[in-house]
């Protein structure tokens, strides 16, 4: 009777125990984007497509019968995105090509491309990133993490803003991270981080860049027909952190694994607060906000709110990716 009653005590804790995780499985994974709306006629470049929450994002707007360009810098593994999403989205219009935004010949080089090649530019969203990789370069000479997570789009949204402004009806959508929060202060004095390197504080201030040349972006386009907004995907279960675990011993991936499995995003769940600034009609008009879990959300630090610091932000970018400044 005893050991009876220790089972049914046993199977009950179990039970619930499942129930808290799915419970709060659900809770980490965050909203879904619920709008219908289609993209027939309209041309998106999405960057770092070919992999992650980037791939998710265009096998949707795929489906959702738009051109999708996927701006990859691996031409081995773009080419085998471009095949594979057209196989799940059913759509034949998506293509690779070739973009390495830790070069800024190569931005040049995609954006004169698409330049000449595309009638029209209606959705452009700046998705690749690198976090926490070691002290690299990219081939201008900048610290890597800045260099493409902010420059390189940075650069890549100027060449291609005069096309996306012959547009109806255009939408710039930066995918940030809720890092940006952990960096209290943009470092103007050593963006390339030669004084002080540390992997996780200098991918904070990258995504705090992300957030404030959006904020900057934004100003600039009052009174055009194209917003601009950036997001949090939220914690994703991507290849962005492959710099993370392979410097864990096995005890510790054994430790780690389960919690990721069951608080991590997978890149679909991830994808969709990107799809809903994408498609969502009410966001039509929506320029200069913040959003994660397909919400919009208030920007929690001061200077994630500066206008002074975007707007030196944008002018010491341009200078340092050859761009003409002009407010």
């Amino acid at each position: 009777m005893v050991g009876a009653r220790v089972k049914w005590s046993i199977g009950v804790g179990v039970a619930v125990a499942g129930v808290a995780l799915i419970f709060l499985r659900r809770h980490f994974a965050g909203g879904f984007c619920h709008s219908n709306a289609m993209l027939t006629g309209k041309t998106v470049i999405i960057t770092g497509a070919n992999t992650g929450i980037g791939k998710e994002t265009a096998i949707e707007l795929a489906k959702r019968k738009a051109k999708v360009i996927l701006a990859c810098r691996d031409p081995e593994r773009g080419r085998e995105a471009e095949k594979d999403i057209r196989v799940k989205s059913g759509s034949e219009d998506v293509v690779y090509r070739h973009l390495d935004l830790a070069s800024l010949s190569s931005v040049r080089e995609f954006s004169k491309s698409v330049l000449q090649e595309e009638a029209h530019i209606d959705i452009l969203i700046n998705n690749a990133g690198i976090m926490a990789c070691p002290q690299w370069r990219t081939e201008d000479g900048f610290e890597m993490q800045f260099g493409v997570n902010h420059l390189g789009h940075f650069l890549l949204t100027n060449l291609l803003l005069n096309k996306l402004k012959e547009s109806p009806s255009v939408r710039i959508i930066n995918v940030a991270s809720l890092g940006y929060k952990y960096c209290k202060e943009v470092k103007f004095h050593d963006l390339n981080s030669e004084k002080d390197y540390e992997p996780y504080a200098v991918y904070y201030h990258s995504k705090l860049a992300n957030v404030l040349f959006t904020r900057e972006l934004a100003r600039r386009l009052v009174g055009t027909n194209v917003t601009a907004n950036s997001l949090h995907p939220g914690v994703i279960r991507t290849e962005l952190g492959r710099h993370f675990m392979p410097n864990m011993n096995w005890f510790r991936k054994m430790l780690v694994y389960p919690f990721i499995l069951l608080i991590f995003k997978t890149p679909y769940q991830g994808a969709q607060t990107t799809i809903c600034c994408a498609v969502s009609e009410e966001l039509e008009r929506v320029s200069g906000k913040y959003f994660a879990d397909c919400q919009e959300k208030e920007l929690e630090t001061e200077i994630s709110q500066s206008d002074e610091a975007a707007k030196q932000l944008w002018t010491l970018s341009a200078k340092m990716v050859g761009l003409e400044e002009n407010s």
